[in-house]
């Protein structure tokens, strides 16, 4: 399990705790926190990492601690879903409104 501490910076109250937990089926980036500012770009590179530890498994995030999600995270989410990653949101309104939103939008056909 790998559990990145970024202090926060300075005149930056908020952060963003990522875990990573890998079980014979799944990798799972689990989140708590806030999903805003340059935490955005830490979790674009936990991802990109996690990716060669899923292979031949679900790679999925765990949004359920998550209290807010801005712009750019919303659309990073966007992506991992649109790349077949796993959003689960069971928490908060807010994060489950803007999952469902994302959802809705669709993945793009894969290729044979």
């Amino acid at each position: 399990m790998h559990v990145p501490y970024f202090p926060p910076r300075k005149g930056c109250k908020f952060m963003l705790r990522i875990t990573t937990q890998e079980d014979p089926k799944a990798v799972t980036l689990v989140l708590e926190g806030k999903c805003r500012g340059p935490w955005v770009d830490e979790l674009e590179r936990s991802w990109r990492k996690s990716i060669a530890l899923a292979v031949g498994k679900v790679l999925r995030v765990d949004l359920e601690q998550v209290g807010f999600v801005d712009g750019r995270g919303k659309k990073l989410l966007a992506e991992m879903y649109a790349a077949g990653v796993e959003l689960n949101a069971p928490g908060g309104l807010m994060v489950t409104s803007i999952v469902e939103e994302i959802r809705a939008g669709g993945r793009p056909a894969r290729r044979a």
